[in-house]
C-alpha cells in the first residue's frame, strides 16, 4: 500500500487579505487626496474694498412688530390685537409689496404667541421676516 501525501493536497484554511488591505488602503489615500480639490470649484464673489455706490433711493421701511411679556403685541410701537393685526399688514402690504418686518419676542413670552404671530406673516406671503434677539 502507497502512503499518498496530504501535505501537496490540503485545502486553504485561511486567506490572506493582506493584499486586500493595501488595495484598500490605496483607494482611500486617491479619495483622500482628490476630495478637496472636488470641492474648491465653489465660486464666490467677495467684497471689494470700495464702498458702495450711493443712491438716491431712500432706505425701505422696516416695521417691527414686538410681543412682551404678556402676550400684547405692538406694531411699530402701536398696540394691535392679534385678530387685527393681519387686516393691519394686508393694507401696509398693498402699499408695499416688499414689506419687511423684524419681530420681536419678549424672554418671558409665550410661545405660542410668537407662532402665531409668524404664521399671520406666513399666511399673506411675507417673506422678508428678521428675528430680533436683543431690545433696541
Amino acid at each position: 500500500m502507497k502512503k499518498i501525501s496530504h501535505s501537496h493536497h490540503r485545502t486553504l484554511s485561511e486567506l490572506n487579505i493582506t493584499p486586500l488591505l493595501d488595495l484598500v488602503f490605496v483607494l482611500l489615500v486617491i479619495f483622500i487626496i482628490t476630495t478637496p480639490q472636488m470641492m474648491n470649484n465653489l465660486e464666490m464673489t467677495l467684497p471689494s474694498g470700495k464702498p458702495p455706490p450711493k443712491t438716491n433711493q431712500p432706505k425701505p421701511r422696516i416695521n417691527r412688530i414686538r410681543v412682551d411679556a404678556q402676550g400684547r403685541i405692538f406694531l411699530n410701537g402701536q398696540s394691535v390685537a392679534l385678530a387685527e393685526l393681519k387686516g393691519v399688514l394686508v393694507r401696509l402690504k398693498a402699499d408695499d409689496p416688499g414689506l419687511s418686518v423684524v419681530v420681536n419676542g419678549a424672554d418671558e413670552v409665550d410661545y405660542q404667541k410668537m407662532i402665531n404671530v409668524l404664521d399671520i406673516l406666513q399666511q399673506l406671503g411675507i417673506t422678508k421676516v428678521g428675528l430680533a434677539t436683543q431690545n433696541e
